[in-house]
Parts: C-alpha cells; structure tokens; sequence
C-alpha cells in the first residue's frame, strides 16, 4: 500500500475544481483502491450535491438488487466443462460421427473398397478440433482468449474433448469394419496434433482446412479411385505414424508461446 496521502491532498482530490498533477492523482487512486480510511475522507470531503447523488444511487441500487430476481446459483461442473469443451461443438462431433457410421455402412455394401474408416480416420478429429478454438464459432472467444489460462493448454484440452468422442468411434467402427485399430488411431492423432503445431503459424482453423484438403486430395481419393489402401496406411508405416507424432508434439509443444497471440488461433 502506498502512504496515506495528506489531508491537503485528499481534500484537493475531493475537490472538483482543483487541479492535481498525474502522478499525485494516480498515487492517490491506487492508494484508495486500498486504503478504506482514505476514501471515508474523499467522501466526506465531497459537496452536499455529490454526497446527496451518491446517497441516491446506492439507494436505487439497493432497490434494485432487492426487488430484483435471485442470483443464479453457480453450476461448480460449469467452469471445467467450458475449459475442457464448448457447446457449439455438438453438431460437429455429431456429424463426424455419423460420417463415420455412412462409411462403415458403405464399407458392408461394398466390401471391394479399401477401408472407408481407415481413410477418413487422420480427418476426422479437424472439423471438431478447427471449432474447438475459433474465434468464428465460439461467441465467448474475445473474452476467453484474455484469460490466464488461455493458450496452448486450453486448446489442447478442448481438442482432447474432441478426441474423447472421435477416438471411441474410430475404434468401434474399425472393429465393425475389421481394420487395423493402430492404423486408425495412429493416423487420427498424428493429424490432430499436425494441426496443432501448423496452427501455430498459421491459425488452427487454416491449418485444420489445408490439412484435410490435402489428405484428401493426395490419398483419399486415389485410394477409392484404385480401390486400394494407400501405402501410408499399409501395416509397414505404422513406426512412421509413430515418429511424426512425436515430432509434431515436440513442435508444438515448443510453439507454445505463439497460442498467446490472438491471431493466430483464428
């Protein structure tokens, strides 16, 4: 706390006329910020008109919180649910998973196909995990984004929300379909932490987009046109899937520093 301000002072404060240099002004502000005692003098150093205002006020204050409606009792799960997902999630993962039951039903009808699941596996986390953390999307995104615990660690909580529903889906379907589970779930990670470490540079929403643009431009659709798993999903790659994912989270983890901009969760 800084020392109590004279009496001449805070009666010069008090005063609306008076003129007070910036740095007595602010030293005095941040010492009432504190200091109960002093803004007992400012207000009984302030005119009869001010002091009849004041009276006012808190009087129509307190009349409003009285006649007002009762607080809402605040939820103790509600904090760690908006930390770890957000509502506006819902009708992505929702849609990802029925994708994912469409190509276990297509995988039955046309059992010729390469894997349908093992193929959308590496994408389909990104439209849940381009939403978890868009400014676009998330109508609290401003005032989240300036919090303390903002950044690297609260996407990666809402992208592991992400991976909770995705990852269980994955599983079953490729149980359904008889395809390689490492090689589902494998993929699906090493692109949901690809787009966290490009999205550092490039914004998660952008990186999510250019990702799984490119997954399907480059493998998704020769592998239907062929009607042959793709080499990067053959059994062999499965140390490769392994080592990119490690990499990438290394990456990611030392571009820690870039999810504190704004900009670049966009």
């Amino acid at each position: 706390m800084t020392p109590h301000p004279s009496p001449a002072v805070i009666a010069r404060y008090a005063d609306r006329e008076a003129v007070l240099d910036e740095a007595t002004m602010w030293s005095v502000e941040v010492h009432l910020e504190a200091c109960a005692d002093c803004r007992a003098l400012v207000a009984g150093g302030a005119p009869d008109d001010v002091r009849d205002l004041l009276d006012r006020v808190a009087a129509d204050v307190a009349h409003g919180i009285a006649g007002g409606p009762a607080p809402v009792r605040r939820r103790r799960w509600s904090a760690p649910l908006h930390r770890w997902a957000v509502w506006h999630l819902v009708p992505w993962l929702v849609m990802t998973v029925a994708v994912l039951g469409c190509a276990v039903l297509l995988q039955a009808l046309t059992p010729g196909m390469p894997s349908l699941v093992a193929l959308l596996a590496p994408v389909a986390p990104l439209p849940g995990v381009a939403i978890a953390w868009s400014r676009r999307h998330d109508p609290a995104w401003e005032l989240i984004a300036g919090t303390p615990a903002a950044g690297l660690a609260m996407l990666v909580r809402r992208t592991a929300a992400v991976l909770a529903v995705i990852v269980p889906a994955l599983a079953l379907a490729s149980a359904r379909t008889g395809g390689s589970l490492a090689l589902t779930l494998l993929p699906c990670l090493a692109f949901t932490v690809a787009t966290i470490a490009l999205g550092a540079f490039v914004g998660v929403r952008r990186a999510a987009l250019g990702l799984g643009a490119a997954w399907s431009l480059a493998v998704v659709v020769p592998g239907v046109v062929s009607a042959d798993l793709p080499a990067v999903l053959q059994p062999g790659s499965f140390p490769g899937w392994v080592l990119l994912t490690l990499a990438l989270s290394g990456l990611a983890a030392s571009r820690a520093a870039s999810f504190r901009r704004l900009s670049s969760h966009n």
